[in-house]
């Protein structure tokens, strides 16, 4: 683990924060360091406004799309909301499709499946279209690479709208409308949104026409953070706005589906990190189990009773989920060992029994053992199919780019792709694969990163601190919660190992002119002796509350020692 200390402001500008804000100069730092400079940004930073949120017209296309919507409505046309099987897929489906049913009935949903369709716009999704008499297809959360397919359906009489947030290849799919922030002509303020962002800017410029304001759509915001979350995207502008609203949402007045779901898990109040590890991999589930249509159900089901039996389905198909990808998980790691592959700048493995359903699963959960770019393959009809995980800081998309000549078509950004080819390319991807990443990482990316924000003193952690950080939520790329490092810092005693074969790490510490103070360390059990030696040692952590038979008190959240 290589740790590496955030530039720390300038100390004028430090100052006059910390005056103008009338707060800790330590606060003043982590400000300055999110790119809040005066009282302005940082009214706007901790109290995000929906009067902020950008004019949706302002995105290439909008305009068009709205058109060919309120034509379809105004002919009666039958309208297809077409989206992904993720979480960002079935979340955007959910919303636009409930949203445009709230006014309009001629109005149904498709998921492709993953088995038999795979990602994206399918063949069979507008096969289906054309037989049920559907003259307008809106494709959310993919779509921006559908050229063949968007022609196919033109020769059909079907028009499509593309609500996207993937990078798209030089030429677009001849849609009415493509909305996606990432196109080179598109001069929309913010390009970060997900697709279930895209497809709430579309709903609200909709609204607009119809005299809704934004306070007329909030209650849809609880679908946006959940894919905000989940598909990790920046929390930052728009998003942090669109993130901070859902989570009141989803705190306040969450939607049937979502009250379903937390009922289950006994949580009174949900962060965004709680929306990422609860609510989305049982979204998730039904896609990667049995079919994403189980999802957008849930998402639309009003009646509470009704959700619940969804919920519980749902939950099935997660557990289900869980037991598989642990298996699989070891199956891909004994391969690795017995092909003796454990030192190469690449993990690639492939078994054609693998459940499709969770091969993104597993290729994170080795990237997290051998921290590399990975591939996990498995035979997917007459061709193999993987998921494609990255390290920080490298590019997987680029590299599948010049690995493209073996691939049959492949999709995604830059941490996580996926990709199809033939059985007999195979090995030839394989050994270009890892010759690509080997001329092109830059070797230090293979060592897990720790950013720290700021040197700190133990007696600098106050109750008066952790409220004030807490209120830097949501979280997330871009503004991830803030890491400290505190020097020569001396056991009292305490340190032990704790949890299933000793694998946390929980200690109680002081330093030099300091109160002494908790700490746990997840997974940090065999750092124990670095601890107990007598020497001082070094640790980045996270400030956290402990809360044990109704006190609460602050404890350091470890994230390393040295």
């Amino acid at each position: 683990m290589r740790w590496t200390i955030k530039p720390k402001p300038k100390q004028a500008d430090i100052e006059f924060l910390a005056n103008e804000l009338n707060v800790d100069e330590l606060v003043a730092h982590l400000l300055l360091q999110r790119g809040i400079k005066t009282y302005e940004e940082a009214k706007n930073f901790f109290r995000p406004q929906l009067k902020d949120l950008h004019d949706p017209f302002l995105m290439k296309d909008m305009d068009l799309a709205v058109a060919r919507i309120e034509k379809a409505m105004a002919t009666n046309e039958n309208i297809l909301v077409f989206g992904d099987y993720d979480v960002d897929g079935t979340t955007a489906v959910a919303l636009l499709s409930s949203y445009l049913l709230s006014y309009y009935p001629n109005v149904a949903t498709y998921i492709p499946d993953r088995y038999s369709e795979g990602y994206g716009v399918s063949y069979k999704g507008i096969d289906f279209a054309e037989d049920n008499g559907f003259s307008l297809i809106i494709a959310l959360d993919c779509g921006v690479k559908a050229v063949d397919k968007v022609d196919y359906a033109k020769e059909k009489g079907i028009d499509f709208i593309i609500c996207d947030h993937h990078r798209p290849d030089k030429t677009l799919p001849a849609a009415v409308a493509v909305l996606d922030a990432k196109r080179e002509d598109c001069d929309y303020p913010y390009d970060e949104l997900c697709g279930c962002g895209v497809g709430f800017k579309l709903i609200q410029a909709l609204g607009s026409r119809r005299g809704q304001g934004i306070e007329d759509l909030l209650h849809y915001l609880d679908l946006v953070a959940t894919a905000i979350g989940a598909d990790i995207v920046p929390i930052t502008g728009e998003n942090r706005i669109l993130a901070f609203y859902g989570l009141q949402v989803i705190n306040q007045n969450p939607r049937a589906g979502f009250k379903a779901i937390i009922q289950q898990v006994k949580k009174s109040t949900l962060t965004i990190t709680d929306v990422v590890f609860i609510i989305a991999p049982r979204i998730n589930a039904a896609g990667r189990m049995e079919h994403g249509q189980y999802a957008v159900n849930l998402l639309m089901e009003t009646d509470l009773s009704v959700a619940t039996k969804f919920a519980a389905e749902i939950e099935k198909f997660n557990t289900d989920r869980r037991g598989l990808d642990q298996e699989i998980t070891e199956e891909a790691l004994i391969q690795i060992r017995q092909n003796k592959e454990e030192n190469r700048f690449t993990s690639v493995v492939f078994q054609e029994d693998w459940h499709k359903g969770v091969i993104g699963i597993v290729a994170s959960r080795l990237t997290e053992t051998y921290y590399r770019p990975t591939l996990v393959f498995t035979k997917s009809g007459d061709k193999l199919a993987a998921s494609a995980r990255s390290v920080k800081g490298f590019d997987v998309y680029n590299a599948l780019e010049l690995c493209s000549d073996c691939i049959e078509q492949f999709g995604g950004h830059k941490y996580a792709a996926g990709l199809t080819l033939l059985e007999e390319q195979y090995d030839t991807f394989k050994g270009q694969f890892e010759k690509v990443v080997k001329e092109t990482i830059d070797p230090m990316l293979l060592t897990p990163e720790i950013i720290v924000d700021a040197i700190m003193e133990l007696k600098d952690i106050t109750p008066k601190l952790l409220r004030i950080i807490n209120q830097f939520a949501p979280f997330g790329p871009g503004n991830m919660s803030p890491v400290f490092m505190a020097e020569q810092l001396v056991d009292t005693g305490y340190a032990r190992t704790v949890g299933q074969e000793g694998a946390h790490l929980k200690l109680a510490v002081t330093q030099q002119g300091s109160h002494k103070i908790e700490g746990i360390g997840f997974n940090l059990g065999d750092k124990l002796s670095k601890v107990t030696s007598r020497k001082p040692f070094n640790a980045v952590f996270s400030i956290d509350e402990n809360e044990w038979q109704g006190n609460i008190s602050l404890q350091l959240k470890l994230r390393d020692i040295q």
